[in-house]
Formats: C-alpha cells, structure tokens, sequence
C-alpha cells in the first residue's frame, strides 16, 4: 500500500494513486511550484514597476530623460520584455507597450510603441 505524497495517510484504490484526493494534490503541486512562481512573480512585478516609470515620464508618447531620472525612480535596466531593433541599426527596449533607447551623454528617449512596430 501507497501513502499520500502530501498529508501521508494510506491510498485506498488505483495502484498509481499518489494522493487521497484534489485538495491534496493541489497543495502538493503549490509546494513544488511555489519557487518558480515565486521568480515568475518578482519578475513581473520589477517589469510592471519599470512600465510605470516608463509611462509616467512619458505622459506625451515621447520625450528624453537622464538615466539619474529613471535609476532615482528604481527603474531596472535589466528587465525588459522586448527589443525591437531598427534598419539603421539602434535598439529600442520595451518593457511591454513603453520603451526607451539609450542616447549620448547618459540620456534616454523614451517611447510608446506604435502598431508598426512588432
């Protein structure tokens, strides 16, 4: 006879049954997930932080910021969720529908995207 992989009480049944029934399972399957959704949600959360910032210096679709500006707001450049890159070669990162290029001098244009741009 088989225990239970969550609470251990004896598994009555199928002889492949791992659980005693779907609160268990459930549980269980939480437990072991619960890291990698613990990394899934710390991302999101720097990726939606950085989309705010993004869209509340750039209330007009497109302006230009100091890096200071964005790195003062806790915006963190290592976090994007896109890159589109142009013909002429410059790269654009976006962090969902809000975006930025890296200019001279430590400035940064930010944009919206447009349709056009995939």
């Amino acid at each position: 006879m088989a225990n239970c992989l969550q609470c251990g009480k004896i598994l009555i049944g199928r002889a492949d049954k791992k659980y005693c029934d779907a609160d268990c399972r459930s549980t269980y399957n939480n437990q072991l997930n619960r890291s990698q959704n613990n990394l899934v949600r710390q991302i999101n959360r720097i990726l939606g932080r950085n989309r705010r910032i993004l869209k509340s210096l750039n209330p007009t679709g497109k302006t230009r910021v100091h890096r200071k500006t964005l790195l003062k707001a806790k915006f963190d450049f290592n976090y994007f969720t896109n890159i589109y890159k142009t013909q002429k070669g410059h790269i654009y990162y976006f962090c969902y529908d809000q975006g930025y290029i890296l200019l001279e001098n430590d400035y940064c244009a930010l944009v919206e995207r447009q349709d056009y741009v995939q």
